[in-house]
C-alpha cells in the first residue's frame, strides 16, 4: 500500500498534505518502509474472474478517493500513520473496548452461571469478574503491539509460530471470529423477534439486519470502524443501566448454588473458564485496531484504557445476565421467555416500560453491531494471511465472505444458541490460551532486547522463525487441554476427576503445558536453525 493511501488520524488533525489523495493506478509493487514489499501487480488471482478483479480495484480506488482503507495486511509504515496524538486518540482505545463487548452477547452469556451451571447470584458474578479480568490482561497486552509494530496481530504471531504453522492459528482465529459474529447474528434476530407485535419478525430477519449493517461498516475500513465504535457505547450504556433498573427487583440473591462440594467447585471453574475464554479470544486481533497508532504511542496507557475498557464493559453486560437468569425460577415470565431465548429473556426484562421498553429492546439488539463489526474486520485481513494467492483478494471482498459464511451459519442454528455458546466459546478459549503461552515466552525469555523484533521480515519465510518449537508445543498445550476439557459431548479423563459434571481446565493445563516445553525446544530450533 503506497503512502498516499493512508487513513486520516484517528481522533487528530491530520496534516494538510495528507488530505490529498491519489487516485492513480498503484504501480507494480509496493515497497514499505524498511524495504518489505508486497507484489499487487494483480487484484485477483485464481479466486476472482478478470472482470470482477477490475470491479474490485474500482471499488478500492472509490475508497481511497474518500479517504478510507483499502490496506490490506501490509505493513503500516510510520509515515502512513496519525501525526498527531490528541486525548481524544487515547480515549478512543477506551471507547473501543466498552461499544464493542457492553453488548447483549456477553448479557446472555452471563445467563449460563445460573441456568446451565446452577451458581448463585454470587457465585456467578466472582467467576464471570474474575474470568473476565484474567482474560483481559492478554488482551489489553496484545492491543499495545500494533502501534509498535504497525502489522496485524495474526501477522505479528509469525515472529513465533513461523510462516507455516502460524497458518494453523489463523484458521483457528478464523474460526472463532466467524462464531462470535454468528452468536451476534442470533442474538440480535432473537431480541428483534420478541419485541415484533406477536413474534411477527422471524429471527432470520434480524440476522440478515445485523450481518449487513456490519458487513457495511466493515468494508469501508478501520476509519469509519473506529468514529462508529466511539459513540457506540453511548446507546448501550444507557439502556443496559435501564435494564439494571427496571428487572433488579426480580434478581435472586439469596438462593445458593446447587450441587455437592466438588460439583460446584468444578461448575464454579468451568463458568470461570468460559468467561475467561470470552475476553482472552480478543488477544487475537487487538492489535489490529491501533496499527495506525505512531509507534511513540505510550504502550501503558494503551494497554491501561484498553484493561479497564474491556473490564468495565464484560462487568456490566455480565452482572446484567446473571441478574436476569437468576430470576428465572422464582418469576415464570422470565422462564416463558428464557425458553423462547435468551434475547426473550432481555426484552422480558424491560417489559415493565411498556413501549419504550420495547424501543430499549431494539438499542440493545442493534448493539450487537459494535460487537460484530470488530472480528468482519479482522476476519477480512486474516483471511489474507493464509497464502500469497489469499493477499491479492481484497479485504473487502474477504469480509464479504466472512460475512455470507456467519450468516449462513446463524440461519442454520439459530435454535440452538445456548449450545452454541457452552461448546463453541470454550473450545476457542484452549487454543488462545496456548497460543498467548508460546507468544509470551518468545518475548520475555528470548526477544527480551528492546530491539528483539525486526518488523521488516513480517512477509519473508526464510527470515522469520522456523514455527518447529511452537508448532510442537501447541500440540502439547491441545493435549494437555484435551485431557482436562470438560464440554458437554465431552469430558477429558482429569477434568472428570472433579464433581459430577467434572471441571474445565483445560484453558490452565494447555497454558502451562506449553509453556513448560517451548523454551528448550525453541532453544534447540535456534541452536539449529539459527532463526
Amino acid at each position: 500500500m503506497s503512502p498516499e493511501n493512508r487513513v486520516p488520524a484517528l481522533g487528530a488533525a491530520t496534516e494538510k498534505d495528507s488530505a490529498k489523495v491519489s487516485t492513480a493506478p498503484p504501480p507494480p509493487s509496493h515497497t514499505l518502509e524498511h524495504g518489505e514489499g508486497i507484489n499487487r501487480t494483480t487484484t485477483g488471482g485464481p479466486f476472482v474472474s478478470p472482470r470482477v478483479a477490475a470491479y474490485i480495484r474500482r471499488f478500492e480506488q472509490q475508497l481511497v478517493e474518500y479517504n478510507l482503507e483499502a490496506r490490506g495486511i501490509e505493513r503500516v509504515g510510520e509515515d502512513e500513520r496519525m501525526k498527531k496524538l490528541s486525548w481524544v486518540s487515547y480515549l478512543q482505545a477506551f471507547l473501543l473496548w466498552v461499544s464493542v463487548n457492553l453488548a447483549a452477547n456477553n448479557i446472555t452469556l452471563g445467563m449460563l452461571g445460573p441456568v446451565v451451571y446452577g451458581l448463585s447470584f454470587l457465585d456467578s458474578a466472582l467467576c464471570a469478574v474474575l474470568g473476565a479480568l484474567v482474560g483481559a490482561l492478554p488482551a489489553a497486552w496484545m492491543a499495545t503491539w500494533g502501534p509498535i509494530s504497525g502489522i496485524r496481530t495474526m501477522a505479528f504471531g509469525r515472529y513465533t509460530m513461523g510462516w507455516w504453522p502460524s497458518k494453523i492459528i489463523v484458521i483457528l482465529n478464523l474460526i472463532q471470529m466467524l462464531g462470535y459474529c454468528l452468536i451476534d447474528c442470533v442474538v440480535c434476530g432473537q431480541i428483534l423477534s420478541a419485541v415484533s407485535p406477536h413474534g411477527s419478525m422471524s429471527v432470520a430477519v434480524g440476522i440478515v439486519i445485523i450481518a449487513i449493517i456490519s458487513w457495511v461498516i466493515a468494508t469501508f475500513g478501520i476509519q469509519g470502524f473506529h468514529y462508529y465504535e466511539r459513540f457506540a457505547f453511548l446507546p448501550q450504556l444507557i439502556v443496559v443501566c435501564i435494564l439494571f433498573g427496571v428487572s433488579s427487583s426480580k434478581f435472586d440473591l439469596s438462593t445458593p448454588s446447587v450441587g455437592d462440594t466438588r460439583t460446584l467447585a468444578g461448575n464454579r471453574l468451568s463458568f470461570f473458564s468460559i468467561c475467561l475464554s470470552a475476553a482472552i479470544t480478543y488477544a487475537p486481533l487487538a492489535a489490529d485496531f491501533f496499527v495506525y497508532y505512531p509507534e511513540r504511542t505510550s504502550r501503558r496507557t494503551i494497554f491501561s484504557l484498553s484493561f479497564l475498557g474491556l473490564m468495565l464493559s464484560f462487568t456490566m453486560a455480565f452482572l446484567a445476565g446473571i441478574g436476569l437468569a437468576s430470576g428465572i425460577p422464582q418469576h415464570p415470565s422470565y422462564a416463558a421467555a428464557y425458553q423462547r431465548g435468551a434475547g426473550a429473556l432481555i426484552v422480558e426484562g424491560f417489559r415493565p416500560l411498556g413501549r419504550f421498553g420495547q424501543f430499549c429492546a431494539v438499542v440493545v439488539a442493534l448493539g450487537l453491531i459494535a460487537n460484530t463489526v470488530a472480528p468482519t474486520y479482522s476476519a477480512g485481513v486474516d483471511f489474507q494471511i493464509l497464502g500469497r494467492h489469499a493477499e491479492r483478494v481484497p479485504r473487502a471482498l474477504w469480509n464479504t465472505v466472512g460475512v455470507v459464511i456467519y450468516t449462513v451459519c446463524a440461519l442454520a442454528g439459530r435454535g440452538h444458541l445456548s449450545e452454541i455458546f457452552t461448546n463453541f466459546l470454550a473450545l476457542m478459549g484452549y487454543w488462545v490460551a496456548i497460543w498467548m503461552a508460546i507468544i509470551l515466552e518468545e518475548r520475555f525469555v528470548f526477544r527480551r532486547r528492546p530491539r528483539g523484533y525486526n518488523w521488516s521480515v513480517w512477509n519473508d519465510p526464510a527470515k522469520l522463525p522456523l514455527g518447529v518449537a511452537a508448532f510442537v508445543a501447541f500440540l502439547v498445550g491441545w493435549a494437555g487441554a484435551i485431557l482436562c476439557m470438560a464440554q458437554v459431548w465431552y469430558i477429558g479423563p482429569l477434568a472428570r476427576l472433579v464433581g459430577e459434571y467434572g471441571a474445565d481446565m483445560g484453558n490452565y493445563v494447555g497454558f502451562t503445558w506449553a509453556g513448560l516445553v517451548y523454551p528448550p525446544l525453541r532453544y534447540l530450533e535456534l541452536r539449529w536453525a539459527g532463526r
